[in-house]
Order: C-alpha cells, then sequence, then structure tokens
C-alpha cells in the first residue's frame, strides 16, 4: 500500500516537472523569437534605435505575453484572487458566525 501511494507522488509529482519545463520552454522561444522581430521588423540595422516607440512593433510581444501569463498561472496555480489564506479566514468567520446551518 505505500508502495502505490510513493508511485502516484512520483506520477504527480513527474507531471508538475514536466508542466513546468514546458512553461519555462514557451518562456525562452518568447524572449528569443520576440527579440529577433523586434530587431527584424524595426530595421535596426538601417534605422538603428529611431523608431522602436512604434506601437506595431510591441503586437506580437504583447498578446504572446499573455498567453504565457495564462500559460504560467496553469502550470504555477498562483490563486492570486482566492488564497489559500483567504480560504481559511472565510471558513473560520462562517464557523464564528454560525451561519453554516442554512447549507446543512
Amino acid at each position: 500500500m505505500e508502495n502505490l501511494e510513493k508511485q502516484r507522488k512520483y506520477r504527480i509529482a513527474k507531471k508538475k516537472v514536466q508542466e513546468e519545463k514546458g512553461f519555462y520552454s514557451h518562456l525562452t522561444a518568447y524572449v528569443i523569437v520576440n527579440i529577433f522581430l523586434l530587431f527584424v521588423n524595426s530595421d535596426f540595422m538601417d534605422e538603428g534605435f529611431n523608431n522602436w516607440l512604434e506601437w506595431n512593433l510591441y503586437i506580437t510581444p504583447f498578446f504572446w505575453g499573455i498567453g504565457l501569463f495564462f500559460h504560467w498561472i496553469k502550470v504555477f496555480n498562483p490563486n492570486i484572487i482566492f488564497s489559500k489564506q483567504w480560504e481559511e479566514r472565510k471558513i473560520k468567520e462562517i464557523m464564528d458566525n454560525d451561519d453554516t446551518k442554512d447549507y446543512l
């Protein structure tokens, strides 16, 4: 029985590592590709830094960044709004107010 529990934990840990590895690969591709696109689209060789303030240079990094952000949320599950501490406080508050009668 203990061996099955270890195997289950190992599979969960391995899946988590694969998800994190996928996120970091995504992040690496994001940085490399967007730096390359920024230099190519800005015509850096001819213009230098003169046209780097044009908004159209940043469309791809912006929207890809949104996708990367959601990938980060999926992998690391930061639970930004409803954290574990908030959940525990809310449970304690409801138990203290004895509002649990309505849920039974």
